[in-house]
């Protein structure tokens, strides 16, 4: 499965893992964790990640999502407010508002709703130098 840990301890992803939530579970109100998240249940709400919310083929969330890095291949309906980016995959269907500087939707995947291009961070704008001409003579 992709949540576990590698044999090397280190986790499947590039931040660790703050947990899982199983497709039997039902739950309504706010969820907020530190790393990356998979959600397969059933969720009304709000829903705050500083990293990865991964939303499984059997998630269905109503609500609003804050995060970095969104991966949608269940259903969601809400707003989503992105500082990195979201992408729906090839079984995820969004409908409603996201905000984003960037978002990826695979063949297949859905998005009915409102998309709102955010400017990139402050910190990977590009940097201009600018350059003298040297004198010639």
């Amino acid at each position: 499965m992709a949540w576990r840990r590698s044999k090397s301890g280190h986790s499947a992803g590039s931040a660790e893992w703050s947990g899982f939530l199983d497709k039997s579970v039902r739950f309504q109100g706010t969820l907020e964790f530190p790393g990356t998240f998979r959600l397969e249940g059933e969720v009304k709400g709000t829903v705050i990640s500083s990293h990865t919310l991964m939303l499984g083929d059997t998630a269905r969330v109503e609500g609003q999502i804050e995060g970095n890095h969104v991966v949608i291949s269940g259903r969601f309906d809400g707003v989503i407010f992105a500082k990195g980016r979201v992408e729906i995959q090839a079984k995820g269907t969004v409908t409603g508002e996201i905000h984003t500087p960037c978002l990826v939707i695979e063949p297949g995947g859905i998005f009915d709703g409102q998309c709102h291009m955010l400017a990139a961070s402050e910190a990977s704008k590009p940097l201009t130098i600018p350059i003298r001409a040297a004198h010639q003579g």
